[in-house]
């Protein structure tokens, strides 16, 4: 019998207080999409409505419970669930995403920089310019008064990426380059 090694798994809050996120280290994970099937407790967990959707992104799954009360009553059975169901990702059944998450993301970017936060950031003399969205990853260029200023990390975390995660929970990561 094989022994398989613990899966190393960091929950982080999602966009919504009733997800999570499980940060999946050094283990190839399914492809990305919403699950509609999945292995052991993880399927279970589905199928009796304690998790009203489960996705999995680069690099992390991405569950949902009923209301975020839920999450003292299911995390610890959740987590164990995920680490169980990564160790079998060729038991994965998926519904495929990918460009249309990607250019939701993109259109939310494009309507940011436009409005509200683009007048502020130019306000500063900067500009921020969408490079790209790849799997959830979104890339800016940083140009102006924000190409290597030290207040624009909190602005892209904290009026970008704040606000995208509210909008798009397809969001894996905001890059600058």
């Amino acid at each position: 019998m094989t022994t398989l090694a613990p899966v190393a798994l960091h929950p982080e809050a999602g966009a919504v207080p009733e997800e999570v996120r499980w940060i999946v280290a050094g283990t190839p994970l399914p492809a990305p999409g919403t699950v509609v099937e999945a292995p052991g407790d993880l399927g279970a967990l589905i199928a009796d409505g304690t998790l009203v959707e489960v996705r999995v992104l680069p690099g992390c799954v991405v569950t949902r419970a009923a209301s975020a009360a839920d999450w003292r009553q299911c995390g610890a059975r959740v987590r164990a669930a995920v680490a169980a169901a990564v160790a079998e990702p060729e038991r994965w059944r998926m519904e495929a995403t990918g460009s249309a998450d990607d250019e939701a993301l993109a259109d939310a970017v494009r309507r940011l920089v436009a409005g509200d936060v683009g007048d502020y950031v130019r306000s500063h003399g900067g500009a921020i310019d969408l490079a790209g969205v790849r799997h959830g990853v979104v890339t800016v260029c940083l140009r102006g008064a924000c190409h290597g200023c030290p207040a624009s990390e909190f602005t892209l975390r904290m009026r970008v990426e704040r606000r995208l995660r509210e909008e798009c929970p397809a969001l894996v990561s905001l890059v600058a380059q």
